[in-house]
């Protein structure tokens, strides 16, 4: 007869019926499993709670200190499958495979494992706690809040807000209060991501599911996933640090936050947006002392050369262009600075500031009080600037202020949202402007792609066969003399292959011929031959000779960039 774990805990008089009705009622309000709710308010321990199931189940119980599980074994089930489903793989019998779960009669689970690896499942049982603690172990990955939280190593004095909060009124001091677990929570979050090097911070709320995702070189993985009624006091506690509205949940708001983590001061940039499941937060983490060195951003001596003519010039437009997330604001910095002396005078525009420079006065547009880029470079004409950036052109208006400003001497720097160089031109004509100042004003364009580079930790040489060059339209002999490399995964890459990124440029100086052209409204594809003539290496091609040098995979190129 089959029984409820509580009951069978009493039975063993492991716990008493009052410690029982508390652990309910607490998971009544809050959820979770009552095995781990009764390890954490000291009752029971996990193993205890391990031999409990096993017991209800009648499944066998899977005790991790008497165990070595085989990597082959392992690598049946991939790490983000075992951390969503909190499971491991134990041993494989032929076509069966031993699986430790918490809650082994989950039919769904079952028959995803199933699907997944090829094999039928035996389910096994052990403690929610003893399960999270073996895939970090064995997959290099938290598999709990808790772990996450308790394995931080970070006290709380290593965490210093920066940026004052707003002046509170009684019912969010109210919410504060009531919400310290939550502060706690919110922190160690923050903390572990700019540790584990992501670049954004996602929270989202579905229907009973509360999701907490890291950014980490492109690519986003899930961190863990808090009960689902946290998801407004988490957001109320996010929404107060950045001095945000706490009632306002209907509308979208933006908010910035400064602290201090284990001595290095970081910015994040918060964004909430209303779902139909709470609101959604995504806060990017913007780490003042990381900004590269010009020469360091990864371009070529030649592409190097270019650019630094061109902001030696004393005016003209400089663009820098990609999609969102291709670290064309990082390149804009580096550039400032390197320009950034007391002989210059120079002003930027930005939504938000993310970087903070002393010597160089940064301005915040406000599109909701009609504080434009066009409106904040007109004010700029009458500072008597030397060096203007703009964050973004992103109607005509602005542009046309951009290249009057680049016409009566000085040198603006911008970013527009673009495929590769030459099409920025067309684009440009596209928003309105006559050809001949495109032309007479912009003297370099430069397109930027991110890849993920290889994993120094675990990179393996291997042969590429020409086959799959062929397959990807690329000539084999463009490849020839290229050591190549792939990453096998380990715990430092969390077994991805990949750790940290780096970037692919297309950098395109206008010379007399090019500008001749646009002014005769040559195509697209002319003035890219015309460019390729003049020795400009395309994105792809800077990809691929990064290929060649082994720092970076054939597949993470061909994703990126187009041929």
């Amino acid at each position: 007869m089959w029984k409820r774990l509580g009951d069978i805990l009493m039975e063993q008089e492991l716990i008493t019926m009052d410690q029982l009705k508390h652990a309910l009622e607490i998971q009544k309000h809050d959820g979770g499993r009552l095995g781990s709710l009764l390890v954490s308010m000291g009752f029971v321990s996990d193993e205890q709670i391990s031999e409990a199931l096993g017991k209800q189940y009648e499944v066998p119980v899977v005790d991790f200190n008497n165990i070595e599980i085989d990597e082959m074994v392992l690598n049946l089930v991939e790490a983000k499958m075992a951390q969503k489903f909190q499971i491991i793989p134990i041993k494989r019998m032929g076509k069966n495979l031993h699986v430790a779960m918490a809650n082994p009669v989950d039919v769904y689970t079952i028959e995803d494992i199933k699907f997944a690896t090829g094999y039928n499942v035996i389910p096994m049982v052990a403690s929610e706690n003893i399960i999270s603690k073996a895939i970090e172990e064995y997959y290099g990955i938290s598999g709990s809040l808790a772990d996450v939280i308790s394995e931080m190593n970070i006290d709380e004095g290593d965490i210093e807000i920066l940026e004052e909060e707003k002046e509170l009124d009684t019912q969010q001091l109210l919410i504060e209060v009531d919400a310290a677990p939550i502060v706690k929570l919110v922190n160690g979050v923050i903390a572990e991501g700019v540790k584990q090097g992501a670049s954004d911070i996602h929270i989202e709320p579905y229907s009973r599911l509360l999701r907490i995702r890291y950014r980490i070189d492109g690519e986003l993985k899930e961190i863990m996933s808090p009960q689902y009624t946290m998801g407004p006091a988490i957001a109320s506690r996010i929404k107060i640090m950045s001095g945000l509205d706490i009632s306002q949940r209907r509308l979208p708001q933006d908010g910035r936050i400064g602290m201090k983590i284990l001595d290095k001061k970081i910015d994040l940039r918060v964004s909430t947006m209303p779902t139909v499941h709470g609101e959604k937060i995504v806060m990017r983490i913007a780490e003042q002392s990381s900004l590269m060195k010009l020469e360091d951003i990864g371009l070529s001596p030649k592409a190097y050369n270019d650019f630094i003519k061109a902001i030696a010039r004393p005016n003209g437009i400089l663009l820098v262009t990609g999609p969102t997330g291709s670290g064309k604001t990082v390149t804009l910095y580096s550039v400032l600075a390197r320009i950034n002396t007391p002989n210059v005078n120079i002003t930027t525009a930005e939504d938000p500031v993310e970087y903070d420079f002393v010597g160089i006065n940064q301005v915040a547009v406000r599109e909701k009080i009609g504080y434009t880029f066009s409106k904040a470079l007109k004010a700029f004409l009458r500072q008597d600037p030397n060096i203007i950036m703009v964050g973004e052109i992103r109607d005509l208006d602005t542009a046309d202020i951009a290249i009057k400003a680049s016409l009566t001497g000085h040198l603006v720097l911008s970013t527009l949202h673009t495929n590769d160089t030459v099409s920025t031109i067309a684009r440009m004509i596209d928003m309105g402007l006559e050809e001949y100042k495109v032309a007479s004003s912009v003297i370099l364009i430069q397109a930027q792609r991110l890849v993920r580079r290889i994993c120094s930790h675990c990179k393996t040489q291997i042969d590429i066969p020409d086959e799959e060059f062929i397959k990807f339209g690329i000539n084999p002999e463009y490849m020839r003399g290229g050591t190549f490399f792939t990453g096998k995964g380990c715990v430092q890459c969390s077994n991805t292959g990949y750790k940290g990124r780096l970037g692919l440029f297309e950098v395109l100086p206008l010379s007399h011929i090019l500008r001749e052209m646009i002014v005769k409204k040559a195509s697209t594809d002319d003035l890219r031959f015309q460019a390729r003539k003049e020795g400009v290496v395309m994105l792809r091609e800077d990809g691929l000779l990064k290929v060649k040098s082994g720092i970076t995979t054939l597949e993470e190129v061909m994703r990126a960039t187009v041929g």
